[in-house]
Parts: structure tokens; sequence; C-alpha cells
């Protein structure tokens, strides 16, 4: 009886396949893991936004404003004004959109804070008052 030595054309490329697949599912898999932490990452910066003019701005001035920044909300990281991609709140490709209302010179009565997720649908966070 003879005995086989190695693998046949074949087994090895079953074995490939099986590693290519898995390889795939890996890397598909990985992207998905990646999307959800920058939409996190995008609902954690609206949030630090909405609390921010909630509890900083409109709690002492009363009115919120037309823009939003590092200048007129100096409790925030700055960083967070800056979506994933790397576009600061309200540019041009920016997911990070604020949409002051009701304003007249500069002072607005509500807003709605937007961030386009994703994996997920728009996350809004929009005034109290």
């Amino acid at each position: 009886m003879k005995t086989r030595k190695g693998l046949t054309v074949l087994e090895v490329i079953i074995v490939l396949a099986v590693i290519a697949t898995a390889t795939v599912l890996f890397f598909i898999q990985k992207l998905n893991v990646d999307a959800m932490n920058r939409d996190a990452d995008r609902k954690i910066a609206i949030n630090a936004m909405f609390f921010s003019l909630e509890e900083g701005f409109f709690a002492e001035h009363g009115y919120y404003p037309e823009v939003i920044g590092p200048d007129n909300l100096p409790t925030m990281d700055p960083n967070l004004f800056t979506d994933p991609a790397g576009f600061l709140i309200n540019t041009d490709g920016s997911s990070f959109i604020y949409e002051p209302s009701n304003c007249v010179d500069g002072r607005c009565r509500s807003y709605i804070l937007r961030a386009i997720l994703e994996r997920e649908d728009v996350f809004i966070r929009q005034s109290r008052h």
C-alpha cells in the first residue's frame, strides 16, 4: 500500500477558498465596526454640543447663538466641532449640521443639531426651549 505525501490540488484550492472567504468576512465586519465607531463619535459630539448649548449658553444668555464654535461654547472640546472625516461643523462635506431658527440680530429662539450617520438614520437633537 502506497502512502501519499502532501495535499492534492483540489485540497489546496479548498483550503485557499476557505481562507479567502474568512478574510473577506473579517474585513467586511471590520468596516462595519469602524463605521459604527464613527457614528458613536458623531453622537457624542452632537450630545456635547447640545448640552453645552442648553446648560451653558442658553442658561447664561437666554437665547441660542446663530453660529456655534469654540468661541461661544468654550466648555466643549474644540475638536468635537470637527466630524470624523475632518470637516468643521456646517462646512461643505461635514456630517455635523447646526440649524438655528427664529433669529434676530444673532439671537435665536431654537435650533436643530444633526449628525449624518453611516449605519443609522440621522441623529437629531433640538432645542428644549
